[in-house]
């Protein structure tokens, strides 16, 4: 998740995950497709990939939108309905100025979100919420590539 404009009396940290956890709250008000997994369901969805031979790294997304309802505790039936599943990765704003076509709008991309894209392929997405208007859009990591107007590459070291 990306960290937006400080909250008021809270550290842009902790701002940057109410504005994340906002923005799923959005999507799943929107629409029952979406589904926030978990902790199980995450253990078992990393399995049911892996007996696909596709990695799935825990940290790289928020959500799953179902075709249709689906075991998610059970990895033999994650692996046989993969093509239901996308696997998608929440981008949130709480910038008013950010228009439908997302212009201005910079945010962050984990190496584990994108070796997790790659590997899942079309079935993987990058959503964009605005948690002001509400508004979503979902793009593959072609599309995000395909849209960006500027790309600056970082490492993140921790001691």
């Amino acid at each position: 998740m990306i960290e937006d404009v400080p909250v008021a009396g809270l550290p842009p940290r902790e701002a940057g995950q109410q504005t994340a956890r906002k923005a799923v709250q959005v999507l799943l008000a929107k629409d029952a497709r979406y589904h926030c997994p978990t902790g199980i369901e995450r253990k078992a969805l990393l399995v049911g990939y892996a007996m696909r031979g596709m990695t799935l790294y825990g940290a790289a997304f928020d959500v799953l939108r179902l075709n249709h309802p689906i075991a998610l505790t059970d990895a033999e039936a994650i692996a046989r309905s993969i093509d239901a599943i996308t696997v998608c990765e929440i981008k949130s704003t709480n910038r008013a100025n950010i228009g439908p076509e997302l212009k201005g709008y910079m945010f962050n991309i984990t190496a584990a979100e994108h070796l997790t894209a790659q590997s899942v392929g079309a079935r993987y997405r990058f959503v964009f919420v605005s948690t002001v208007t509400g508004e979503h859009c979902e793009m593959s990591l072609n599309e995000v590539f395909g849209r960006a107007r500027g790309m600056y590459p970082a490492w993140h070291i921790r001691f």
